[in-house]
């Protein structure tokens, strides 16, 4: 359907408004400067001599090209699509005004997403993420929902094209699972998923309740950041308890038939990491002190930020009164946040991992909160 012209003006406005404000956020001017300042860095013959340095400073680079990048070709596919809705308002040609119109569409669509990047401004937000899910009060349902999490942030992870893979997974003596751990490996990860640590609360008819009343279960999830080899967390040796173990998965010519599961206890702390994921106990181990590094991180985070939420919340009890969402699916059917008050009816759609207007929201509100 063909827009009218206030429609495409409004559009117009619109976007070149938000492509100039682009510019100041994203400090493209500074960024080029910056950009080569530091690429005459790079020359210098000892350059590599301080490998943690080089890599920092590789980095930055890359973040400068990838602000300018991001702005330059948004002004470019807008000052393309302005011109083909000017020869289509010339030539009164509707094919050329559609596809000039649908290019705005999308013009529009990616300057939104560049902006709620903005809003991740945390020190690790562009890191993977770690999802922690462990199954509360609930009995059988609450295992049966910890199974429907996974698959929920599973489904997540495939919209946003991200790598999803289950490291560790304990499975329910009836139904559903006792806990699990996924990471989610893309750009921003952790920055938009920590936005789902919490308890998650449903509301339905249970299936395992022969009578078929309505139950309520909860599961918790906790996400911290996958951290990178320039993060330094110290993890003595003493302070470690190593149990290996066989794999509970599916099996196979190797799975199931050695030890290679291992689990890491830190005693100080008492934060456990698994891993069965991978063919070698080597490789298990390797992961699960990656995972173990990154809950002691948000350890230490949470214990520098007292008074605040920190990078992985409040602890609660996995029980009623603490969800930060409850999806109800008897006797109505409508997922609510109840930190933004966002409620969705599509609750099908949520469970199949479209969870990013509630991402979105709660971004949206910290940056209100904060006076931006």
């Amino acid at each position: 359907m063909l827009p009218d012209n206030y429609e495409i003006n409004a559009l117009l406005t619109n976007l070149k408004d938000r492509i100039e404000k682009m510019q100041r956020m994203l400090r493209v001017p500074e960024s080029r400067e910056r950009a080569a300042e530091l690429e005459q860095l790079t020359l210098e013959g000892d350059f590599w001599n301080q490998k943690e340095r080089a890599q920092s400073l590789l980095k930055e680079i890359a973040d400068c090209k990838n602000r300018i990048g991001d702005y330059e070709e948004m002004a470019r596919a807008f000052e393309d699509a302005s011109t083909l809705i000017e020869m289509a308002k010339e030539e009164k040609d509707d094919a050329v005004l559609l596809e000039g119109w649908e290019g705005l569409q999308q013009v529009d669509a990616k300057i939104g997403q560049i902006e709620l990047r903005q809003m991740l401004s945390g020190e690790l937000d562009t890191q993977n993420a770690l999802v922690n899910i462990n199954a509360g009060a609930g009995g059988v349902d609450a295992m049966d929902w910890a199974e429907m999490l996974q698959r929920m942030f599973l489904r997540y992870a495939q919209r946003m094209s991200y790598k999803a893979t289950l490291l560790d997974v304990n499975q329910g003596a009836e139904a559903g699972i006792m806990n699990c751990t996924i990471i989610i490996e893309g750009a921003y990860a952790y920055g938009y998923l920590k936005a789902e640590s919490g308890v998650h609360r449903l509301v339905r008819m249970s299936p395992f309740d022969a009578a078929a009343r309505r139950h309520t279960a909860f599961a918790s999830v906790l996400v911290t950041p996958d951290l990178d080899d320039t993060i330094e967390i110290e993890i003595r040796d003493e302070d470690l308890r190593v149990d290996v173990y066989r794999s509970s998965g599916a099996g196979g010519q190797h799975v199931n038939k050695t030890e290679s599961a291992v689990r890491l206890t830190h005693l100080p702390t008492g934060c456990v990491a698994a891993c069965q994921n991978e063919r070698s106990q080597f490789q298990n181990k390797a992961t699960a002190m990656r995972m173990l590094r990154s809950q002691l991180y948000a350890l230490k985070q949470k214990e520098q930020e007292a008074r605040m939420d920190g990078i992985i919340g409040t602890k609660q009890k996995i029980d009623f009164g603490s969800q930060i969402r409850s999806y109800v699916l008897a006797p109505y059917r409508l997922v609510t946040d109840h930190r933004t008050e966002l409620k969705i009816g599509n609750v099908d759609s949520v469970l199949d991992g479209d969870l990013q207007p509630f991402i979105t929201a709660l971004l949206v509100q910290q940056q209100e909160e904060k006076g931006v």
